[in-house]
């Protein structure tokens, strides 16, 4: 249970930042006993593994905080956010699934589930966070972006911590997000059904001129 829920908390943790979660994982399995990596997924605690990752972290903190350049970002990390989230899943609920030799055995004995569920639950918090960036963007013009990346940069971190030293502390957060998703689902709905009646008014307004 409490490895699912640290599970759960770094795939959340990479939905928001990739990086973050990763480089978490890796330092405090290398430099404390908070964390102790099963040997396949001990390369994240590699010395030049952790410094490509603080240079990735480094220049998407830049580009997230960047108007236009931040909705650019968020299409690349469609790809990069769910893969992290699949890894820090897999590696923070302890799961031996990095090498596969037999695939149907891999299929059969079920070490893929902790890694799509990673993927699931980041592709999710990456797709919230991308539809609030939209949103956020529109509102203030983009003048938002750099203080609602800051923020979403600490929550991941906090994430990450809670997922280590107190894992139950995510079955509320998780809720939370649910909720959240579901209030920015709204949110984008009637944003969408406004700019839609603006413009058939406007239509309407040439028409009769």
């Amino acid at each position: 249970m409490l490895e699912l829920a640290t599970g759960t908390g770094l795939a959340l943790s990479a939905g928001l930042n990739a990086w973050i979660p990763l480089i978490f994982l890796g330092v405090l399995s290398r430099f404390t006993d908070l964390v102790t990596l099963p040997p396949t997924w001990a390369w994240l605690e590699n010395g030049w593994v952790l410094a490509i990752l603080t240079v990735l972290l480094v220049l998407e903190f830049a580009a997230d905080k960047i108007p236009v350049l931040d909705s650019i970002n968020d299409v690349v990390q469609t790809v990069i956010r769910p893969t992290a989230g699949g890894i820090a899943f897999g590696a923070g609920s302890m799961s031996e699934t990095t090498t596969v030799t037999d695939p149907s055995t891999f299929v059969q004995s079920g070490q893929w589930i902790p890694i799509v569920a990673g993927i699931v639950l980041a592709l999710g918090t990456h797709a919230a966070k991308a539809g609030g960036r939209v949103v956020a963007n529109t509102v203030s013009g983009g003048t938002a972006a750099p203080a609602v990346s800051a923020a979403e940069d600490v929550t991941s971190i906090g994430l990450g911590f809670l997922s280590v030293l107190a894992p139950l502390a995510i079955i509320p957060v998780l809720i939370l997000f649910v909720i959240g998703v579901i209030m920015l689902i709204r949110s984008l709905l009637k944003h969408r059904r406004a700019r839609a009646a603006g413009h058939a008014g406007g239509e309407g307004d040439a028409y009769y001129v």
